[in-house]
Parts: C-alpha cells; structure tokens; sequence
C-alpha cells in the first residue's frame, strides 16, 4: 500500500526543489456587432436579433519568458441577448516595455463554445487582439484592438477591449517533490521561506435556485413563445478562493445546471467575500459576485450579480461544510432566483512555513502534486437533437489532485468547437489510478471513472447528467511535462449520448506545498 506522503528523513524544506512564477490574471471587456437577423418560426411570428453583443473575459496567464506568455480562459456575453454565450480557450502573448512602464501587448487565443448555434455553428472561436498596458504597483489598465470570429459560424467582428490585470505568484515545488514530507526545523535562510503562506479555499458546491418575478424559459427555441418557470432548478458548481488578508477573499466561480430544465444552463463569477465572525470550529461570512449567466432561458443580456451570505462547520484541519443563500439577478433583465444550497470545503495553507494569521511558525511542508492540462477531445456519433449524429472536437481544461502516489481525483471543463454543436459543454469529476513511471521513468499509464454533467448545442444529453470511464497513457518529456492520450467512453443515462472518445494532451505538473502546523 502506497501511504499519501512519506516523511523524508533528514530532509529539510530547503531541500525542495522551489519555483516562484509570476502569472497574472485578466478581466476585459469587447463589443462586437451582431449580424443583421430576423427569425421567423412556424406559427409566424418573428423574432429580430439585437445589433450588440458585450462579451466579458477572465483570463489566468503564466509567464514562459521574460516577453512570452500562455493561459487560458473564459468568455461570456453580458450584454444584448446573447446570454448564455460561454467558450473556453487558451492563449499565446507576447509583451514587452516600451516607455517606463508602458507595454506593447499582443495575444492569439483559440477556444470552442457559443451561444446561438445558428450564429455559431461548430463553435471554434478565434480572438487576435494587440494593444497598449499601462503598468501600475499593484495593477495594471490596458485597451485593444482585436477581431473576434467565430469560425464556422457568422458571429464575430473588429472591436475595442478594455482590461484590467491584477498579478499573482505561484509559490510551488517541482513535481518530482511531490507527495512527500519535509521538516520545518532548522529550515534554510532562503529568502523563498521568509514570505507566509497564503490561505485557499477550494469547494464543490450543490445549490437549489427558487426562480421568481418575470423569470421564463427560451420557449424551446421559439422566443415569442416562452413559459414562466416556476419549477426548483438543481445547479452543481466549483469555487476557488485565494485570501488577500486574514478575513477578506477573492473568487472565482463556475456552475452548470443538472436537473430543472432541458440542460445548457451555466455562470461564471467572479467577486470578494469577507468573513464577519470565525471561530476554530465556525465561519460567518458574506460575499458579493458579478458575472455571467443563461442557456435555456430567454435570450437576455447575460450580465448577473450574485450576493450571498452563510456559514462555515469546520470538522477538521483542512475539511467543512458550508451552508449559504443568495440572490441571483440578471441585470438589466428577468431572470432572477432566491438560492440556497450547500458546499465542500478544503482549506489549505500554502507556500509558506508562517502562518500569514497567527505568524507562527509550523511543524513540516507536505508537497501535493498537481497536474493542469490542456486537451483535445474527439467524441465520435454524438446524439443531436431533430438533426442527425456528429462527430465533435472539443477543447477541455483538466486538473488532476493527487492523493497518493497513485491515486487521484480530477476535475474537467470541456466545449465544443466543431461538429455543428456550438455550446455543447461538459464538466466532469473523477477518480483516478496511475502507474508508477517504467521504461527508463517515461511511461505511465492511468485509469479514470467520471461523472458530469452535459449540456446545450442541441445534444440530445436530456437533462446533463454523464458518465465517461476512460484509459489512458501518459509520456513523460521532463520531470514537469508530458504527453497524454486516453480513450474513454461517454454515456448520458437520461438522454441518448453514447458515444467512445479519444483525447489527446499536454499537462504541466508541480508540488503545492501545503503547511502543517
């Protein structure tokens, strides 16, 4: 039996093998003129496409060099009547001074996703954008000129953005540290250790949405004909929380609907939070997200506030439950619901050997690996609805945790962007095992049973809910990089998906280093 970490005699942090990275993370905003459409359906009646759509972007970006960077992110429509519109991409930039602290900046970025298939189509998405960041202490303000275009589709044009960009540091250990411990004691005078851990919070979160006021469905594709809903709706979602100071928090939020409506239902916010009164046991707090929301309901902005306010039962060291409520609100639209709902927490300390609250010092630095990846998938004979079966390529976003040695679990964002299914989109959950590595430590292989939920682009997933066994192996390149390909098989148990993949990818590892006191 392989232990979840093995305390390394003798060894000390200094002995970690330390990476400190300098990524940032991007929030802008584009317009983009609508095509000029009319639709009209069988019983008559019409319905006229608005002439603007604003798109809202979050981006996480690592740099590679000092003028090259990567990553990957997400965009939403927030203004017009295209929400619900979502796609998930990566990026390659380049950036570099021009004046003090004046920067040319450049990306290319590639995604799937989408909204109104019609506009859409298979939902490839290509961003170019060049511009000017202006760079400042703790932030930086930036504006572009970019052409955004959906590939296939007809959706897409020039347009003017404006961001913002807050930097971050990645505090890790190479990925051959990981799964391991190191004592504290006698610790090495390297400046890495002098910086205290930062806190996190990351949650898989179950919510019920109450639906209230106007709020109505997108009339099974015909806006003229649409219904009040009035039915509980079942949302599954993921939360990441980073601490700015020892009470107050930024984060970042993705959910998808399950059961309620036909699926395609999803938002994504981002916000801060605070916590008013905490205890070694229980956590008051309150939070305040903006973001994007829609799919399956009438065509409207896109543009969501979510406040929310609950409480936290810690049961161990790194483990609660949170219980919560809120107020979901589309503004300047209808779709507004009371929440309720509940999450798992892990807390973690990382990057450090002080307690950034107490500024105590703590016993040994338990490394975690994680592996963060970017794939495409092929699904092959995907059900669609009144049309029939398509082969689809999807781009996914994948990070593994690892457990042990051997043991893993794995959470996956994935979107299409061809097979004429623009908006299809899956997350998935999963538990994996993986080989030790063999042939001169270059090959491993891996084995992975997952669970989602799938929806929009008119695959015929019923209400969402996947299932998809895969099997896998991977190519070591570096301690810190390999190759991966896997097959799998996707089966919706409440609708007509079965379809067998194959998925192709490259993953970067590290070691979290997470703080025992």
């Amino acid at each position: 039996m392989t232990l979840p970490y093995r305390l390394c005699q003798g060894q000390r942090v200094g002995d970690i093998n330390t990476m400190e990275m300098k990524n940032s993370i991007r929030l802008n905003h584009i317009f983009i003129d609508q095509p000029d459409i009319t639709y009209t359906y069988s019983d008559g009646s019409e319905y006229k496409l608005k002439p603007k759509t604003g798109i809202l972007g979050l981006h996480y970006n690592f740099s590679l060099t000092n003028w090259l960077y990567a990553g990957a992110g997400f965009h939403a429509a927030s203004i017009g009547d295209q929400g619900g519109l979502f796609t998930l991409g990566v990026h390659l930039g380049v950036r570099f001074p021009i004046y003090k602290q004046l920067f040319f900046d450049s990306n290319l970025h590639f995604g799937g996703g989408g909204g109104f298939r019609s506009l859409v189509n298979g939902g490839a998405i290509l961003y170019t954008n060049t511009g000017l960041q202006y760079k400042f202490k703790d932030f930086s303000l930036g504006v572009q000129y970019g052409h955004l275009d959906f590939v296939t589709g007809i959706q897409g044009g020039d347009n003017v953005s404006f961001f913002i960009e807050i930097p971050t540091t990645v505090r890790a250990g190479s990925y051959r540290n990981a799964q391991k411990e190191f004592s504290i004691r006698n610790h090495t005078n390297s400046s890495f250790w002098k910086i205290p851990a930062t806190k996190s919070v990351q949650q898989v979160t179950f919510d019920f949405f109450y639906p209230m006021g106007k709020t109505r469905d997108d009339g099974q594709g015909n806006f003229n004909r649409t219904q009040p809903i009035n039915q509980t709706l079942y949302i599954i979602g993921f939360e990441y929380q980073k601490y700015i100071s020892h009470n107050a928090f930024l984060y970042a939020h993705l959910d998808t609907m399950y059961k309620g409506l036909r699926a395609g239902f999803m938002d994504l916010f981002f916000g801060v939070g605070k916590n008013f009164w905490e205890t070694e046991y229980i956590n008051f707090f309150a939070k305040f997200g903006i973001g994007a929301a829609g799919g399956r309901i009438f065509p409207e902005n896109g543009l969501t506030m979510y406040p929310s306010t609950g409480f936290d039962l810690k049961f161990t060291e790194h483990f609660g439950l949170s219980f919560h409520g809120g107020y979901h609100r589309s503004i300047g639209a209808t779709f507004e619901a009371l929440t309720a709902g509940l999450s798992l927490k892990y807390y973690g300390l990382s990057g450090g050997i002080i307690d950034p609250k107490t500024s105590e010092k703590g016993r040994t630095i338990k490394t975690q690996g994680i592996r963060i990846g970017v794939q495409n998938q092929t699904y092959f004979d995907v059900a669609i609805l009144n049309r029939p079966s398509r082969d689809l390529q999807q781009i996914a976003l994948k990070i593994n945790y690892d457990i042990s040695n051997n043991i893993y679990v794995s959470g996956e964002a994935s979107f299409a962007y061809e097979g004429g299914a623009g908006g299809y989109a899956h997350g998935v959950f999963g538990l994996g095992l993986k080989t030790n590595t063999f042939f001169q430590q270059k090959i491993s292989l891996f084995t992975e049973a997952s669970a989602g939920v799938a929806g929009g682009g008119g695959v015929d997933s019923g209400e969402g809910i996947l299932l998809r066994p895969s099997l896998g192996i991977n190519f070591h390149l570096y301690d810190n990089l390999h190759l991966n390909t896997s097959i799998g098989y996707m089966w919706s148990p409440f609708g007509n998906v079965q379809s067998t993949n194959i998925n192709i990818g490259l993953t970067y590892s590290l070691s979290v280093l997470n703080l025992k006191k």
